[in-house]
């Protein structure tokens, strides 16, 4: 058993069930791009990049 494999493959199931539950809830999922950029993509495709002021809280 390839745990390094195992783990992606995981990894990859969630993030198909996140857009899945973005599609059925009419919303989108956030996740760092591989440059190191946080992004929106809607269930439409449309992927729009969050600027880092967005992101506090306060």
């Amino acid at each position: 058993m390839n745990r390094t494999k195992d783990l992606s493959k995981l990894i990859n199931l969630t993030g198909d069930r996140a857009k899945l539950d973005a599609k059925a809830n009419g919303t989108y999922i956030v996740y760092m791009t591989r440059e190191g950029h946080f992004v929106r993509e809607y269930n439409n495709g449309d992927v729009e990049r969050i600027d880092e002021r967005d992101l506090s809280h306060g």
